[in-house]
């Protein structure tokens, strides 16, 4: 089978510091994959390589088997197949919520406005926000602005979904309803890369987990394995604090 993505022996420097040591990786289809470590441990850098948001100095990045800097991609067709989402929503404010969603697929891909707003009112519905297409960001919780961006990121039909830290930003009680949303995405067969603080939801709900530290993945397994019997000094420290926090019951 070909992976999903592969990620081999990665490396990327900003300006002298490594961020990014010789990082290997492979996702098979469908599968779900969750990125933990501590703040600046190279998660998110990693994440954005996959779809060139950060482009990484040494290395191949694969999608089905293809260099993601091959030029048959061309970078607006790579970004349509490896959608992400961030922490913070990156919403329009001056644009309702119909407008945000369909503006990729209309202006960037091609697609009649018709089109592009049928299948933004299917995705709102998908997500509960059927009723919301005409508002704008600021009459949004921070929850509903997420429901929003994850929207946007799946009008474009992608293969892959990076997400990075996407309950970051949101209130304790509004982290559950987004989660929940990824559940359902896994449960549909998404393939995902997911950045994430939240460890109780990684080990739930991820088939991998990858432990990164100083932009090395130091150890990866099934959550049952890595969150149960840790391998590395540094992953079980990590895990220790994690668990003294509250954050893994």
């Amino acid at each position: 089978m070909v992976p999903k993505i592969d990620i081999d022996n990665v490396t990327k420097y900003f300006g002298d510091k490594l961020v990014l040591d010789r990082v290997s990786l492979q996702m098979n289809p469908h599968e779900v994959v969750c990125l933990i470590g501590a703040s600046g441990s190279g998660k998110s850098t990693l994440l954005r390589c996959v779809n060139r948001l950060v482009e990484y100095d040494y290395g191949t990045i694969r999608l089905d088997g293809v260099p993601v800097d091959d030029p048959s991609f061309g970078k607006m067709g790579l970004q349509k197949r490896a959608g992400i989402v961030f922490q913070a929503y990156n919403l329009f404010p001056h644009m309702n919520v119909l407008d945000n969603i369909t503006l990729a697929p209309r202006r960037v891909h091609g697609q009649s406005r018709a089109e592009a707003e049928e299948h933004g009112r299917d995705v709102l519905a998908r997500f509960a926000m059927h009723g919301f297409a005409g508002a704008y960001p600021e009459q949004l919780s921070g929850g509903q602005q997420q429901r929003v961006a994850i929207a946007r990121a799946l009008m474009t039909r992608p293969d892959v979904l990076l997400l990075d830290e996407i309950t970051a930003a949101l209130d304790p009680e509004l982290v559950g309803d987004v989660l929940a949303i990824i559940r359902g995405l896994k449960d549909d067969g998404m393939t995902m890369m997911i950045v994430t603080h939240e460890m109780a939801f990684a080990r739930e709900c991820a088939d991998r987990v990858a432990f990164l530290d100083g932009g090395v993945i130091l150890e990866e397994g099934t959550p049952d394995r890595l969150f149960g019997s840790p391998q590395e000094p540094r992953t079980q420290a990590f895990l220790q604090r994690i668990i003294a926090a509250g954050r893994l019951s």
